[in-house]
């Protein structure tokens, strides 16, 4: 394990002490399992990224650091390092902490844990509580800027937010939701995996207030805590189906769609739109199914790569806007024409 690389490399890469790192490839004892699987993992990650490895000069490590379901974390993981060859003559160098469950104090640690070890960048993803906003605080404070991604703490001291105009693209879905439903009854269910992630209260907000004008009669229903997770969102459907049999249309704005389309089948319950983020593997499996309607995606290599530029020129970040929005049926999958 490791034997292709340096001690020194896998330590920046493990954020571990070189010492550390090498007792745990040479077999020796006093060293814990959380260490043994942060060189495994960090052995992984030099592995996918070989090409910046072999390049001299200057390295940056970035981490990249997450609160999301695997099916989005690993999809932004994958277009990171996608993007990483691309920023030459910088070279780069990611880190990951991706967690599907994390609370703030556990986000807060992981903080905490790239400020000690030290990093020439942030691109986070994270609920904003403000025991949240304070540990972004300290990394600015301590001279690692930090890049929100998706969703966005506002009220700290971040470099720049990447992503979409959340409100807008819950606007969005309320014109479609709203065209598609016509005058036809029935209420909405809308989801979120946790309230606290700024930019899904901004899609619940701006799909709520354009409904409110498009089709005032329309009832919503809100899932929220779910965490985005097909285990966690299968009842919670359930029981709002079976609780309101009027419902027909769905806006997904936090995930577990799959579960939410199981839990209509279960039910043996039509619906007439379906609107989701994002083009991951589940999603696009769903659209070519017909069981999606329609996903409202954006292009995450672009995001990283700006997320990666802004970092290492915090002067641009003024200058950054927000990522298009895609709409994407069964008709428009991206390569593949009619789907």
């Amino acid at each position: 394990m490791g034997r292709a690389y340096r001690v020194r490399d896998i330590a920046v890469q493990a954020g571990l002490s070189e010492s550390t790192v090498d007792r745990v490839l040479n077999g020796r004892a006093g060293v814990s399992v959380r260490a043994r699987r942060q060189v495994e993992q960090a052995v992984l990650d030099l592995d996918r990224q070989q090409s910046q490895i072999r390049l001299g000069g200057r390295t940056y490590v970035f981490d990249l650091v997450m609160q999301a379901p695997s099916r989005f974390s690993g999809a932004v993981r994958s277009a990171l390092e996608g993007e990483l060859p691309g920023l030459r003559p910088a070279v780069i160098r990611a880190r990951f902490a991706l967690d599907e469950k994390a609370s703030a104090a556990a986000m807060v640690e992981t903080l905490e844990r790239v400020r000690r070890r030290g990093s020439q960048g942030v691109i986070l993803k994270a609920p904003d509580e403000p025991e949240v906003v304070e540990a972004v605080d300290r990394l600015v404070a301590a001279g690692i800027p930090v890049v929100t991604l998706a969703t966005d703490l506002p009220t700290s001291r971040r470099t720049a937010y990447v992503g979409i105009d959340n409100r807008a693209a819950g606007a969005t879905a309320a014109y479609f939701v709203s065209q598609w439903l016509g005058d036809a009854p029935g209420n909405i269910l809308v989801t979120l995996s946790r309230e606290t992630f700024r930019g899904e209260e901004e899609r619940e907000m701006g799909f709520r207030s354009s409904l409110r004008r498009l089709a005032p009669g329309r009832v919503l229903v809100e899932l929220n805590d779910t965490d985005g997770l097909d285990t966690t969102m299968h009842g919670l459907a359930l029981e709002a189906l079976s609780a309101d049999p009027t419902i027909t249309a769905v806006y997904s704005i936090g995930g577990g769609n799959r579960a939410i389309v199981d839990a209509f089948t279960a039910l043996d319950r039509p619906y007439r739109a379906f609107i989701a983020h994002d083009l991951d593997p589940d999603n696009l499996a769903l659209l070519r199914s017909g069981d999606l309607t329609l996903v409202l995606h954006h292009d995450l290599p672009t995001d990283l790569r700006r997320a990666a530029q802004c970092l290492l020129d915090p002067g641009q970040a003024s200058t950054t806007t927000p990522s298009n929005i895609h709409p994407i049926t069964p008709f428009n999958l991206p390569g593949s024409g009619v789907g």
